[in-house]
């Protein structure tokens, strides 16, 4: 049976994380994608122009699942419940998202130069005002910013701890939502 369009598409976003985690983005060529494909380049370009333009892919389906997150938050009435719930659910989020995550923080200055890492960037400090008012003291907005670094922090970790994924997971959720300001 043929493999459909989107198949393609998806193998290519997930064998292009398995290369740049690996070797590094800059390192890492279209060629070489399409190699550990068992494809042609040119039918790797059929489906992606540039490396960018995968990376974007992946950004994309991650951002669309923080807009939603955003935009049910927004319409929710702001409590101490609510913040906890959308930490809970931009968890969740990071955890499907992991290879994208570890991606993101071990390529730093590639992302730094990609549009879609700028839109990753400001789509984090908007979520933030979520969590905590904007009048609310320094310390508190510190912390609101920390609950959701530490869940992105957790990926880098899990590699330096002696724990699995899971165990890494609950401790930094329970971690962030203990970081949250109290109203």
């Amino acid at each position: 049976m043929p493999r459909r369009r989107g198949d393609t598409r998806e193998q290519i976003r997930e064998v292009a994380l398995e290369l740049f985690a690996e070797q590094g983005y800059e390192k890492t060529s279209l060629r070489e994608i399409a190699e550990r494909l068992g494809v042609t380049k040119a039918a790797l370009y059929y489906h992606f122009k540039t490396k960018e333009d995968i990376v974007t892919s992946l950004f994309e389906d991650f951002k669309a699942d923080i807009d939603e997150l955003r935009s049910w938050a927004r319409e929710q009435p702001v409590t101490p419940e609510l913040r906890r719930e959308v930490v809970r659910r931009y968890a969740e989020i990071l955890r499907g998202a992991g290879k994208l995550i570890q991606f993101m923080q071990e390529n730093g200055p590639a992302v730094r130069e990609m549009k879609a890492g700028g839109d990753a960037r400001e789509r984090f400090r908007a979520f933030a005002e979520i969590l905590v008012d904007k009048d609310a003291s320094l310390p508190d907005q510190i912390r609101a910013r920390l609950s959701l670094f530490s869940l992105n922090l957790a990926f880098v970790l899990r590699q330096e701890i002696d724990a699995d994924d899971e165990a890494v997971h609950a401790a930094a959720l329970e971690v962030a939502l203990d970081l949250l300001p109290s109203d």
